[in-house]
């Protein structure tokens, strides 16, 4: 069996790799790129690149396509020949699209893991498993997104094996849910300070753009400056 795995996280990518040094895996050939795209991948100098659009399927020699937190979109050709696996760091239907955990912050929709099979539409088609983690008041999306990704492995080590075989029953969400594209996070970095808000909000949308340093929340100020927005919550220690 040949699996072809597209990943641009570097924490997921060790950790699987890790799991398929089982000897249950034996036979199984893995091969790993990371995306060819504009931005870059942060795995560019440790696995090769590709892109799938140039991929020519009539001659393409793979069982199986993963994606695990992938930046390219797989191609119709790709998904309507293959059986692609997304693994998708968000709980279908809800928030699909860009950075669900940011969404679900804001929204109160539920996030998790689901892991799918792809159809021709972004994060969607028939669910194998999924999870859902919990949000709490004092959770970043910096926090948020380490759960997700544990979480991920966690299922990763318990259901591969039987993915890899096609053994599973799956599922259709009952509706379809709602999508978030770049376009919706960008709009939410520029924060207006002239508008009217609660607390509560600004501090939502604060810590679903905090992530760990990134420059995501800004302001311009008096001066026509950028000013940018991190924050950290903290929670009470018992004494």
């Amino acid at each position: 069996m040949n699996v072809c795995v597209i990943t641009d996280n570097i924490f997921i990518y060790e950790n699987f790799v890790s799991i398929i040094e089982s000897p249950v895996y034996k036979g199984i050939n893995f091969d790993f790129f990371c995306s060819d795209v504009k931005e870059g991948s942060p795995l560019e100098s440790i696995i090769p690149k590709i892109n799938l659009k140039e991929l020519d399927d009539d001659t393409c020699s793979y069982d199986l396509f993963f994606s695990l937190h992938c930046k390219q979109i797989f191609p119709n050709k790709i998904v309507s020949k293959f059986r692609c696996i997304n693994v998708h760091p968000g709980l279908n239907p809800y928030n699909r699209g860009w950075y669900p955990q940011v969404f679900s912050i804001l929204n109160k929709f539920p996030v998790g893991v689901t892991f799918h099979e792809m159809d021709t539409f972004l994060d969607h088609g028939p669910i194998i498993v999924q999870k859902e983690v919990t949000i709490e008041s004092w959770d970043t999306s910096f926090d948020v997104y380490n759960k997700i990704q544990r979480l991920e492995i966690d299922l990763l080590k318990k259901k591969l094996p039987r993915i890899l075989k096609g053994d599973y029953q799956t599922f259709t969400p009952q509706n379809e849910g709602n999508i978030n594209r770049k376009a919706d996070f960008d709009k939410l970095c520029e924060i207006d300070l002239q508008q009217n808000t609660t607390w509560g909000e600004a501090i939502d949308r604060l810590r679903a753009l905090s992530f760990n340093g990134y420059k995501n929340a800004y302001f311009i100020d008096e001066h026509g400056k950028k000013i940018f927005i991190d924050i950290s919550l903290n929670i009470e220690k018992p004494i």
